[in-house]
């Protein structure tokens, strides 16, 4: 069993076929939007490429249990949900460019 502790190792896991097909699977699947978008009744759905530009990266395919903690789930097809980059670093407490909300903010003086 593959263990995915370091940075090294995720980083060489996320870089096989094996991911690779899985990962296009999980979007065909979940018909190239964010999950959770949709749940908040959104839609965000991946950029379109165009000729001879970068395509832009939208979403993610993100894994429900960690592979760093569970990594007998890093290739199950039940375990990935596609997220746009906003809800995938919201889950992963990563915020960017704006302060996090304060956990009170109704005290005025």
């Amino acid at each position: 069993m593959a263990e995915y502790k370091t940075e090294e190792q995720k980083k060489k896991f996320y870089r096989t076929g094996d991911w690779n097909r899985l990962r296009q699977q999980a979007l065909e699947r979940d018909n190239h939007e964010c999950q959770q978008c949709k749940r908040e009744g959104k839609v965000h759905m991946d950029s379109i490429k165009v000729q001879g530009e970068r395509k832009s990266v939208e979403l993610n395919v993100h894994h429900k249990f960690e592979i760093e903690h569970y990594p007998k789930l890093a290739l199950a097809l039940d375990n990935l949900e596609t997220l746009c980059l906003q809800c995938h670093n919201k889950i992963h407490d990563r915020v960017f460019g704006e302060q996090k909300k304060k956990r009170w903010d109704d005290e005025k003086w």
